[in-house]
């Protein structure tokens, strides 16, 4: 129990780590745990929406994709040009000794190969997490932050992942609470 322990307060560091990308943004923030969450609720409403597919392994693999990152950190594109994180190493030791550790390993390697469906799901909760970030920048003022979408808009993988990238870019961030607002 004290690996499983270790593990948690590892994955809880992920609280404190910032994702670096928002840096060049010029506006936005957000910790590598509050991504998570976003890509799981994400990975949430594709299982709903695709019976079909494993959610319990979509959920998982989108809860634990980014869990390597409290050893490595969070490299942005221009730091992944001049420095390489060895993520496969970091996955190896943290899985090592715990009991789901094959499992941990097999749902990130899963995740980064990108080849089953749930992978391209995840992926895609991913860029679209980013995606209602950059909306919101957009939105509230942000210059710059339209300039990355349609970079981020063309890594989706799967037909679902844009028809809600659509859907998200035909509303404004603030539209959910002001439908019906009156005094």
């Amino acid at each position: 129990m004290e690996k499983v322990a270790d593990f948690l307060f590892e994955a809880g560091m992920l609280k404190r780590i910032p994702r670096s990308g928002y840096q060049f943004l010029g506006g936005g923030k957000e910790s590598v745990a509050e991504h998570s969450f976003m890509i799981t609720t994400i990975a949430f409403v594709f299982s709903r929406m695709e019976p079909s597919v494993d959610a319990g392994k979509l959920l998982a693999m989108c809860l634990v994709h980014d869990i390597p990152e409290a050893r490595i950190g969070d490299l942005n594109y221009v730091q992944k040009r001049y420095c390489h994180a060895d993520e496969a190493l970091a996955v190896d030791h943290q899985a090592r000794g715990l009991p789901f550790g094959g499992e941990y390993k097999a749902l990130v390697d899963e995740f980064n190969a990108c080849e089953t469906r749930e992978a391209r799901l995840a992926k895609d909760a991913d860029q679209l997490s980013f995606v209602l970030d950059l909306r919101a920048l957009v939105d509230t003022g942000h210059k710059g932050a339209d300039k990355w979408l349609a970079a981020v808009l063309e890594r989706l993988e799967t037909d679902i992942g844009r028809r809600l990238a659509d859907a998200i870019l035909s509303r404004a961030w603030d539209d959910w609470w002001l439908d019906g607002y009156s005094e």
